[in-house]
């Protein structure tokens, strides 16, 4: 099954619609889960530094988070981002569970 990119695009932008008190500018974090029990965890994260983002694993032994350097906070800058990280997770069998500012 493909991935539905035009889907997590409208849903990005309708996470903007109505949204008050937003920073300029921000970390963003990507939220990404394991899809196969073999995946090579090591090189989705290099990957993703290489396109500048920081990573961590969480303890439930499921998730990577990938946060952004700091970007505008409009639609059109977060997608450009989330789309990155998911063509990225994709290619190493995780698959994208939303984003959130970063503390």
């Amino acid at each position: 099954m493909s991935h539905n990119f035009e889907a997590q695009r409208r849903e990005t932008f309708a996470t903007f619609k109505g949204a008050k008190g937003l920073p300029a500018q921000a970390r963003v974090d990507f939220i990404f889960f394991v899809e196969e029990l073999d995946a090579d965890w090591g090189a989705f994260e290099k990957a993703l530094k290489s396109k500048g983002f920081r990573t961590k694993r969480l303890e439930d032994g499921e998730t990577v988070i990938a946060t952004s350097g700091m970007i505008p906070l409009t639609p059109e800058a977060v997608w450009d981002r989330e789309r990155l990280a998911t063509e990225i997770a994709l290619k190493h069998d995780f698959y994208p569970d939303g984003w959130e500012l970063a503390e």
